[in-house]
């Protein structure tokens, strides 16, 4: 069970090591796996797509087979009830509304004959891959399609695994978004089939979602041939909380992160020692009723923990270093605190903001920097569906002002071609 490690005379930076070094993209037996699965799509296209599809998920499809039907969105309709579409409905307004504020516009400046700009562009096409399997991810859909609709890409694709039969919940919310293209593909082939193309998969410019390790480890690989959002590691959530945390919503806050996968963080920083002795009872408590008990235990033996330290300026200086994906502060202050959070992908102030909120139904965007990576990482947003490009016009007074300048730096790096090219508009 969970354990409580009490750093209010010393911090055992072990502890903090061991929560926060858990990756396993170094497997070089799965890395040569997903290189080998990558380059035979990249050679023999739809043929290996199929034959991977029929390997791994036990389906055999084709060209006819391979995208999602009319004839199945209409029949997912049919399988979720009329208040799963209200509540559905009612995040994308919300994740929608909070996009919009990300759009960035397209800017000009002019002065002595000189014109500098930069223009922004969408994408053109963008891949999303949704995980398949025993669990069912409609928020995954809406969260990775739904900035990239905001920017204005012009065609979003999606693809996921058929091993079980796709969801009915990810087929209606990828058809409420405007997601016109859904391929029954999953797993490393599904990568590299949207990186490099097939006669089915067009080939994209970004590819977006949450996967497994061999999806993870594709997207790592296939950079650079396209844009990646990030490369995912297990989810975690940090709380920092005071004498006035509610154990039990402390504990709830916790175990939901926890039945993620058994990799996953949960881990609180209070300055009670009251406080933590609580939440470790009301895990205990908790998890005795939750459909996903055996995954909660190993995340929370591996990777959970209650730490007890001295004041808030020590907690968050531990959470700064952690840098972890979801950060709640329930504290009385908590917007008095927020000023010194330097790094978490998402931040939840109060004890009634817990971070399903923010998985859901919020409108920020739950597709955030893991694995300490918030230090550097931004959360998925209009941003990482756009280009930018930049725009110059010098007139020749312009030019003739900074010719010398020019030449002079060109020179030093001993370009002198460069220099030549500004010495013949005006010899």
């Amino acid at each position: 069970m969970i354990e409580i490690f009490d750093f209010r005379s010393s911090i055992d930076y072990k502890v903090i090591e061991k929560l926060t070094n858990r990756s396993k993209l170094e497997d070089k037996r799965i890395e040569d796996i997903v290189y080998e699965i990558i380059q035979n799509v990249k050679m023999n296209k739809n043929k290996a797509l199929f034959d991977y599809t029929l390997k791994y998920d036990g389906v055999e499809i084709d060209e006819s087979t391979i995208m999602v039907s009319q004839e199945e969105i209409d029949d997912a309709y049919s399988k979720v009830d009329g208040d799963f579409l209200s509540s559905l409905r009612k995040a994308i307004k919300n994740i929608e509304d909070y996009h919009q504020n990300q759009k960035q516009k397209t800017w000009m400046d002019f002065k002595d004959g000189i014109v500098y700009g930069q223009k922004i562009r969408p994408l053109e096409k963008v891949g999303i891959y949704v995980p398949g399997g025993t669990a069912s991810y409609p928020s995954s859909v809406i969260m990775n399609s739904i900035p990239a609709k905001v920017a204005g890409v012009d065609e979003i694709i999606m693809v996921t695994p058929i091993k079980v039969g796709i969801s009915p919940f990810v087929l209606v919310a990828a058809n409420e978004v405007g997601i016109k293209k859904v391929y029954k593909i999953g797993g490393a082939q599904a990568i590299a089939a949207l990186a490099f193309g097939t006669e089915s998969v067009p080939k994209v410019d970004k590819i977006v979602g949450p996967g497994n390790i061999f999806v993870a480890m594709a997207k790592k690989a296939v950079y650079g041939f396209v844009d990646i959002d990030m490369v995912a590691g297990p989810s975690e959530v940090l709380i920092v909380a005071d004498e006035s945390g509610n154990p039990s919503y402390l504990a709830a806050d916790l175990l939901s992160q926890a039945e993620h996968d058994v990799m996953a963080s949960a881990v609180l920083i209070t300055t009670s020692i009251e406080v933590a002795e609580s939440v470790k009872m009301e895990i205990e408590r908790q998890i005795k009723y939750l459909e996903r008990k055996e995954i909660i235990e190993k995340s929370i033996n591996d990777y959970g923990a209650i730490i007890v330290v001295d004041d808030l300026d020590v907690a968050l200086s531990i959470a700064n270093e952690i840098a972890p994906e979801h950060l709640e502060l329930v504290l009385e202050n908590s917007f008095e605190m927020i000023g010194k959070v330097k790094n978490a992908g998402a931040v939840f102030l109060g004890e009634n903001s817990p971070e399903p909120l923010g998985d859901y139904m919020a409108g920020p965007n739950h597709v955030l920097p893991t694995s300490g990576t918030s230090k550097f990482f931004s959360p998925l947003s209009v941003d990482d569906f756009i280009k930018k490009m930049s725009i110059l016009y010098y007139d020749r007074k312009s030019l003739m002002k900074v010719a010398d300048d020019i030449v002079r730096l060109a020179e030093s790096e001993g370009l002198t071609a460069h220099a030549n090219s500004i010495k013949v508009r005006y010899r």
